[in-house]
């Protein structure tokens, strides 16, 4: 049996030692394991920056269509004081299916149906409601002109939203077709080309105020007359 003798400061060192070797390594893995930061000090101002440069620079897209709404239902429908040769009646059903003076048409021949109504003139030359700019073929039996042309819109009340704006494009582009077609004759260029001349925000005060009083006047000339009696 063999006896190690060790000295009694030895015994006293050796614990002191772990110590220190314990927190040396805590010390080593605690630089290893360090994470960098960054100053933040700035990011609210770039933040506020970025927010800037996005509400100039994004353009927000407005909803284009018609502002019209389908007709509430009514119990008492309203009369119409014209001539019934004034009238052209448009029926939508609830399928979808059109109909102008209970005649079945296609979608795509309701613009030339609406400008042939409109642009008529029936009226005799002699009388108070000849039109002299019309165009159309002055049939006694159809409208006297297009002030006094009247186009009466029914809807069911299960139209489809998507059905009814497609025939109010319709009839407003038939308007629109007859109204360019006269500001060519009369000022040289067309009724939608003076519209959005009008609304551009670079035209001058002086160009705007000629350019309203010819939107007036064809206005005048071709009267948006599109009536919604009642609801089938």
């Amino acid at each position: 049996m063999f006896c190690v003798l060790v000295p009694q400061f030895a015994l006293l060192t050796i614990p002191l030692l772990g110590k220190v070797m314990c927190n040396l390594q805590i010390l080593i893995m605690g630089r290893r394991t360090k994470v960098p930061s960054v100053n933040a000090g700035s990011m609210a101002d770039i933040a506020f920056l970025l927010l800037i440069f996005f509400l100039v620079t994004t353009t927000i897209e407005t909803d284009a269509g018609l502002a019209r709404m389908l007709p509430r239902k009514t119990n008492e429908p309203i009369q119409i004081d014209y001539q019934k040769k004034n009238i052209l009646q448009v029926v939508l059903d609830k399928e979808g299916r059109l109909m102008v003076d209970e005649e079945l048409i296609n979608l795509k021949d309701l613009r030339e149906k609406v400008s042939q109504f409109v642009d008529n003139g029936g009226a005799p030359s002699q009388e108070e409601n000849y039109c002299a700019y019309c165009k159309g073929k002055a049939d006694p039996t159809s409208s006297d002109n297009p002030k006094k042309a009247v186009i009466a819109v029914n809807t069911h009340r299960e139209t489809s939203y998507g059905a009814y704006i497609t025939v109010q494009n319709e009839l407003v582009a038939a308007y629109n077709q007859l109204r360019d077609r006269e500001a060519q004759i009369r000022y040289k260029t067309s009724y939608t080309a003076m519209e959005e001349a009008y609304q551009k925000p670079e035209t001058s005060s002086k160009e705007k105020k000629a350019l309203k009083q010819k939107i007036q006047h064809i206005r005048l000339l071709y009267p948006l007359n599109i009536l919604e009696p009642q609801q089938l």
